[in-house]
Parts: structure tokens; sequence; C-alpha cells
């Protein structure tokens, strides 16, 4: 079947896909730049649009007339790879140019930060950013986000990577249909069709968030921001917290509404799996987030209830109110891999006697939120899929001779699943240890070594802020520690596990 011209299109590697379009994008910044009349700025964005879109149509012009094969799904997962270490570099280059002020390689690692959706920044001082490059920042991780929901769908559902080799019947990295390949439809074809089918959504949610942030009171700009920051997941804001926006607790509640998609693939997506599913409820995904959720402040709040509830009934009830928020608040944002803190999180703290939160957030995070979500960390399909194989060794302790009656989607979820799942949870902790070491071995303290490490695998920035005794600058780190941190954000946007499928020999076949 001949291709469409749109489909012609997405068959170009996705590294250059994805150059054309943030090339489009960098005019959003610009014209932004123009209305501040901050001419430097807009100038930079402008040229760096134009210089982006030059180069693919010269690329393009070279292309033509030659006989174009689609790409295997392998071939995107390089290109994804590649697009997560190598566009950045061109991401930075109206962000140096506009800021005047720091290296390219701080320029840099900041776009891998937010184009990974980890949202850890280099530059948290106070207006050290004018407008329209925190709009940028806030642009790229959107766009980073929009990446992760399409490619989950179209490049790691089909390779079985990302969380789905939980539940497929075929190993990870390997393509069931691979006997039926000239059959098949072309991976440009679904890139297309997850693409239609996604974007209007990610777009209506975050222009949802957007209209209803601006009712409650933020400022365009800051509501623009969040609202991209909450689909993306990516904990970036132009203030030093979202306790400082102007919306107050209604901002809050807002942004905790729509932080719940990153908790299960089914609160916008029935698709992106090939099995059945029992609607939003019976998704094990998002009940072990909600009883996550709830179940950890309520910890924390019952942790020192008599000694606070002796000072006043009436008052304790508001404290604990807002401590009850504050820590619903907080754990939805870690969990999801968002990382905003609420401003009652102080409060939280206090009423539960938690003078350091660190560990809690750091777990948090490490778990992180649903399959073919903008969340990272390991993912809750992979502890369900343990919690599983664990109830059922635990069963057959008591009742050796005991069988599963839970069907055979379940026992696959407990055997190959689980087995899968402990595979991938043995590659986080070696990545996280050498990483770790590897932070050591540059001069990082222990802790600062471990928050930083968690904070890239798990694409949680805002940890090297939070989970510390005192906050990390990352800015003071110096430059092999940077791209040590870099890379390690790009191997916990994209996983281990598909990092070593790029070692498939049928990958450099062709």
């Amino acid at each position: 079947m001949a291709m469409t011209p749109g489909e012609r299109i997405l068959s170009l590697p996705l590294i250059l896909l994805l150059t054309g379009i943030f090339s489009i994008a960098m005019f959003v910044p610009a014209l932004h730049a123009l209305v501040q009349e901050d001419h430097t700025i807009a100038r930079s964005f402008f040229y760096s649009g134009l210089l982006g879109l030059t180069l693919i149509f010269v690329i393009g012009l070279a292309m033509t007339g030659q006989a174009r094969r689609d790409s295997s799904d392998l071939q995107n997962l390089l290109s994804l790879f590649l697009s997560y270490t190598l566009l950045p570099v061109f991401l930075a280059l109206p962000f140096y140019e506009g800021l005047g002020t720091t290296s390219y390689l701080n320029a840099y690692v900041e776009m891998v930060s937010s184009l990974t959706t980890t949202g850890a920044t280099l530059f948290s001082e106070p207006g050290r950013l004018t407008g329209s490059l925190h709009l940028w920042r806030g642009l790229v991780g959107w766009m980073g986000g929009l990446l992760v929901w399409i490619s989950a769908a179209a490049v790691l559902a089909p390779l079985h990577l990302g969380g789905f080799e939980v539940t497929a019947r075929a190993e990870p990295g390997q393509d069931v249909q691979r006997l039926d390949r000239f059959r098949r439809a072309s991976s440009a074809r679904r890139i297309a069709q997850f693409t239609a089918h996604l974007f209007p959504v990610y777009t209506g949610l975050t222009a949802a968030i957007w209209l209803l942030l601006l009712i409650a009171g933020d400022r365009p700009l800051v509501a623009t921001m969040h609202a991209m920051s909450t689909m993306a997941t990516s904990g970036i804001t132009p203030l030093v917290g979202v306790p400082e926006a102007q919306s107050g607790i209604a901002g809050e509640a807002i942004i905790f509404l729509f932080m719940l998609f990153g908790l299960s693939r089914l609160t916008f997506s029935s698709d992106t799996m090939g099995s059945s599913e029992r609607g939003l409820w019976g998704d094990p995904e998002f009940r072990i987030g909600i009883a996550l959720v709830l179940g950890v402040p309520v910890i924390l709040f019952l942790r020192h209830w008599a000694a606070a509830f002796d000072v006043d009934e009436i008052e304790n009830f508001s404290e604990a109110a807002s401590a009850l928020w504050g820590g619903m608040f907080t754990v939805l944002s870690f969990l999801t891999t968002t990382g905003f803190e609420s401003a009652a999180w102080e409060q939280a703290r206090g009423w539960s006697g938690l003078g350091t939160p660190g560990l809690i957030l750091m777990g948090l995070s490490v778990v992180g939120g649903g399959v073919a979500t903008t969340a990272g960390g390991v993912k809750l399909l992979r502890v369900y899929a343990l919690y599983l194989s664990g109830r059922r060794e635990m069963e057959k302790l008591v009742h050796p001779s005991s069988i599963s009656g839970a069907g055979q989607a379940s026992r696959r979820i407990r055997r190959e699943g689980a087995f899968i799942a402990w595979i991938f949870f043995m590659l986080f902790a070696l990545s996280l240890s050498s990483i770790t070491v590897i932070f050591a071995a540059l001069g990082l303290d222990f802790e600062s070594a471990t928050v930083m490490a968690i904070a890239s695998l798990s694409t949680t920035g805002p940890l090297t802020q939070i989970a510390a005794e005192t906050p990390i600058s990352l800015l003071q780190l110096g430059a092999p520690a940077k791209l040590v941190f870099a890379a390690a954000m790009a191997l916990g946007r994209l996983e281990t596990l598909a990092i070593i499928a790029l070692f498939n020999p049928s990958l450099w076949r062709y």
C-alpha cells in the first residue's frame, strides 16, 4: 500500500522530524519576546527557528527521488534515543544566545532536563530568566511529554518495552508480528494514527488546565507554564514554587485533578494495549496510585495525632485538613514524578513531626506513575506484577497444592510478567548504584549523589531542591557531573530495557 504524503513525512528519521517541529515551535517564544519588546531574545529564537527549517529543507531536497523505506520499530527506538541526546544541542541554541550569561553546556543540560520532562533547572534564582526563556523551557517540556505519549504507543508498545513487557506474550525488544512484517501496518502509519488520536486529547486537556488556572487567578504566563508542566509531569515553573502562584489552594486543586492522568493510561486512552480492560477503576495501576495518594498522607497524619490534638480542637481541625491536603497533593505530585510541592506541605511535615521527608519523596518518585503516561519511575504496573507474584508465593506456603483461578492474564502477569519486572528492578538498582558511585567519584557527597541519581533516573528534577537536607546547586557542578546528569536523565526517560534492546542485531542488519 502506497504511503500518503503525511506518512512519507513521518517516515523520515524521527530526530529530523522532531527538529522541524521544534524549529516551528521556536517562533512561539520569539513572538512572546517581541510583544515584550525583548528584541535580543526574539531574534535568537527567530533565527534559530529559521536555521532549523532551512536545515530540514536542505536534507529533504537531498532525499528527494530516493527510494524511502519505512523505518523499523528498532530504528525508531534508536532515533528516539538520539532525540533525547542530540536534539537538545539544537534546542539549547536560542536559549544560550538569548540568555547570554551562561555556557553552552548549561543550556544543553537545561534542554535535556526539559525534553525528558525531568524539570531540574540550573537557573533556580528568581529573575535570572525572562518570561520568554521560561516559556521555551515549559514548551520543550510539554512537547517532550507529548513525545512520550506517542512514542509509548507507537514505538515502545510494539517492541514490548516501557512497561508493556509485563503483559506481552513476546520477549522485550521483539515484535510478535515479525513474520508478518510485509502485511502489518507501517511504523509511519502507526505514528500518524496515534498522533492524530493523542494530540487533540493532550492539547485539549492542557487548554482546560490553563483556562481553569486563569479563572482561579494565575497570571497568563504562570497558568500556561503550570498547565503544560502538569500534563507533561515536568514540574517546570517560572516561579520558585507552586505556593507562590496567585491561584492558591484552588490552583492546587486544579493541578491535583489533572495529575491523576499520570497514574494510568486509561485516563486518556483505551487503545495503547491490546488486552481488554475493565474500566478505570479496574486498572490496577490506578488503584495502587490512589491507595498511595490516600495512604501515605494518612500515615503521616496519624503519626503524631495525639500530641497535636491536645493544643486546640478547633484550631487543629483546620490545621489537620491543611496537613492532609498538603500531604495528598505532594504525594501525588512526586508519585507522578511532577515534583510540585504544596503550600501546605510544610504544615503537613510539622503536623506529623517529619523533619526530613526526602526519603519518602524519593521512594514515591522511584515507584513512578502509569505505563504509557508522561510519568517516569519504575511504573506502577511492574509493582503490581511483583505484588501478585509475592501474594501467590505466600498462598503456596500456606496451601502448597492450591491452584490459582485468577485467569490466564493474571497468571501471565504473575509469572513471566513478574520475572521481567524483577529484571527491570535489578537493572534500575544497578543503574542507580552506578550513577551514584560516578557522582561520588566526581566530588559529590553521598546524599547529594544519591538524590541526583534518583532525580535523573526517575525524571523528577525538583528532588534536587527538596529531597536533600540542603538544596543542590546544579549550576555549581563541574562539567563532567553535568554530562553524567544529562546522560542519566536520557537513560531514565527511555529506560534501561530499551537501551539494551538497541543492541538487538536486527537493528543493524539492513
